[in-house]
């Protein structure tokens, strides 16, 4: 049986992130468990990394961003949403291997939204945080090739 209410859209929010062409760029797969709520798996590998060999800042704000905006347009249904302000906190290098991208939603429901993220490495050590401020834009969710559900 197809999705439907909340579901249906949480599984068209994952399609539409696996249609991005940026996604291309990144062995990544979300998650949406709950409204309010995202989980991006990611792997990061050498083609990530800055001169010294670690994860390039790119990369976190790539993966932060996109767990704290799936996490608040879980709760948008019509529109898509754009970020307009992300604050990052890196605290550890970043080496190869899996990290997980957890967002939530903090507040606001109209026009504004307030979400966070954290990055988490396979040992399970925080390595990176951030908030980010996310606007209703005018674009439809419907008009967009990738959101469909499953």
């Amino acid at each position: 049986m197809p999705p439907e209410g909340a579901a249906a859209h949480y599984r068209a929010l994952e399609s539409l992130y696996a249609a991005a062409p940026i996604n291309r760029l990144f062995d990544s797969r979300l998650e949406i468990p709950a409204a309010g709520s995202s989980r991006i798996h990611f792997t990061i590998d050498a083609r990530h990394f800055h001169a010294a060999g670690a994860a390039h800042g790119t990369s976190y704000f790539k993966m932060l961003d996109d767990a704290a905006f799936y996490a608040a347009n879980s709760l948008v249904t019509d529109r898509f949403l754009l970020t307009t302000q992300f604050s990052l906190l890196l605290t550890r290098p970043l080496g190869e291997g899996p990290v997980v991208a957890e967002g939530r939603w903090i507040s606001g429901q109209r026009r504004v939204f307030v979400a966070e993220a954290r990055l988490v490495d396979a040992t399970g050590e925080e390595v990176a945080r951030g908030t980010g401020t996310f606007m209703r834009s005018r674009i439809p969710l419907a008009t967009l090739d990738g959101y469909r559900a499953a």
